[in-house]
């Protein structure tokens, strides 16, 4: 086995209680289950990625650990990290499933962030970016907040410098959609791009028709995010040929989805996420069909990598969410824009504090490691 090899991983299980209940006009969460994956080569270089359950609770640390080392670790074990980021898998059958638990995204940043260390290069270098810095929105998961919540949310972030804002729409009376961005326009000073997100909760009629009564109250939409159900691509493009506002979608579609949405001209964006080489991928989808990428959420903004590498994304969302406590050093925000480190691999190092002096869950203590990290080699 190689120095290269992956002969090892880590598993830090965390259960903590959000700041704020988050959500939008389907779903709601007010708690984070989260599991730190790190894969170690044979150097001792270990690479990082998160694995999220959104609205269930995640096993406790023995069964995440079980549930890792038989679905994902045979996969793994003993290949190089540049073999497993490079790969084009031939998907039939069998092969084609979901594991048990989401580790998916984890792996792809965890395997990317190893191959990126072991070349001494940051990640956003090695996927060819030349800027470090990427304009960034605020996004405030702000559906079930109250009005004051949702004022001090925003207000704060146009403080920060924010460059646009996002806010969550959807609701079954158009009349309070409206409201609250009338209360954005009061908090922000209405000079900056405001986007909104149904999160499909509309038709493409009902879409029409807020976007009209949006625009006959004064505000003017930067973009509409996934109004409709994802597969809708004759909606979508309805919506798109009116030229009322850009339309933003792919949250919720795979590489194959994104590639049919593309081929549909139903979008004027293509929203990506967290994956490193299925983001990649679309990128270049996006640019042969000439449309522009935004980056959604990505997990304590790891996807920055891929947006300072992709050409002509102008926009990460960044949502608030209290997970900076995970790691040693976040990345910053100063003016609007979120800047890259140029340490080699993704940037994110799991904090010993967190590792070290949180032994059980709690979701009334705060952030938790449940029972201890388990490490195999």
């Amino acid at each position: 086995m190689t120095a290269n090899a992956i002969d090892g991983f880590r598993i830090t299980r965390f259960a903590f209680a959000r700041d704020r209940v988050i959500g939008d006009s389907q779903v709601r969460s007010d708690a984070t289950h989260v599991a730190a994956i790190e894969l170690v080569d044979g150097s001792g270089r270990s690479g990082l990625g998160f694995c999220q359950t959104l609205f269930t609770p995640m096993p406790d640390q023995d069964e995440v650990t079980r549930i890792f080392a038989s679905e994902a670790w045979p996969a793994l074990e003993g290949r190089e990290p540049a073999a497993l980021a490079l790969r084009v898998n031939r998907v039939r059958g069998g092969n084609v499933r979901r594991m048990s638990l989401p580790f998916e995204e984890a792996l792809q940043h965890a395997t990317w962030d190893l191959f990126a260390q072991q070349m001494d290069l940051p990640l956003w270098k090695m996927l060819g970016a030349e800027r470090p810095e990427v304009g960034v929105y605020a996004s405030g998961l702000d559906y079930h907040l109250s009005d004051h919540d949702f004022a001090e949310l925003f207000g704060r972030a146009a403080e920060r410098g924010f460059r646009g804002f996002k806010i969550k729409v959807g609701h079954p009376d158009i009349g309070r959609d409206l409201h609250r961005l009338n209360l954005l326009r009061q908090v922000t000073g209405g000079a900056r791009p405001v986007m909104i997100d149904s999160n499909e909760a509309w038709s493409a009629q009902e879409t029409i028709d807020a976007l009209k009564l949006f625009k006959r109250e004064g505000h003017s939409i930067y973009w509409m995010e996934d109004p409709i159900p994802r597969e809708d691509f004759d909606g979508l493009r309805m919506i798109r040929q009116l030229g009322l506002t850009r339309v933003n979608a792919g949250e919720y579609l795979d590489l194959t989805g994104k590639r049919r949405l593309l081929e549909a001209r139903a979008c004027d964006m293509l929203n990506v996420h967290g994956q490193v080489s299925d983001v990649m991928r679309a990128g270049w989808l996006a640019n042969e069909a000439n449309v522009e990428v935004t980056l959604g959420n990505s997990f304590l903004e790891i996807g920055l990598n891929m947006a300072a590498a992709l050409p002509g994304v102008r926009w990460l969302e960044y949502s608030f969410q209290n997970f900076d406590h995970l790691v040693e050093q976040p990345f910053k925000i100063d003016n609007g824009l979120i800047r890259a480190h140029d340490m080699p691999g993704h940037g994110l190092k799991l904090s010993q504090a967190a590792r070290q002096h949180h032994a059980r869950p709690s979701l009334e203590t705060g952030i938790a490691a449940a029972p201890a990290s388990v490490s195999v080699a």
